[in-house]
């Protein structure tokens, strides 16, 4: 069985620093935006459309692409927040 890796950046370093990363379809130049993945993965994701000539012939293709930092899966989750401690008005 493979070794699982672990992910080298904490969540909230993902969250601070992640910048979107720009992908070539064809000729195009596309971003795509950082994002945590339902799964609790994080990474990035572009959903999209463009045109790619086949033959001379222009086509519209449609994009989906997620790009998944390895090991992020396995990261802890964030704390939940703690109700305040401040006492209650009177």
């Amino acid at each position: 069985m493979a070794k699982k890796s672990n992910c080298p950046v904490t969540r909230q370093q993902f969250r601070d620093s992640a910048k979107p990363v720009t992908v070539m379809v064809g000729n195009v130049p596309l971003v795509a935006d950082p994002k945590e993945f339902s799964t609790g993965s994080l990474g990035w994701y572009l959903n999209g459309k463009t045109m790619i000539e086949i033959d001379g012939v222009p086509v519209s293709v449609q994009i989906g692409l997620n790009l998944t930092v390895v090991g992020s899966k396995e990261l802890p989750q964030d704390e939940p927040e703690t109700a305040s401690a401040e006492p209650a008005a009177a």
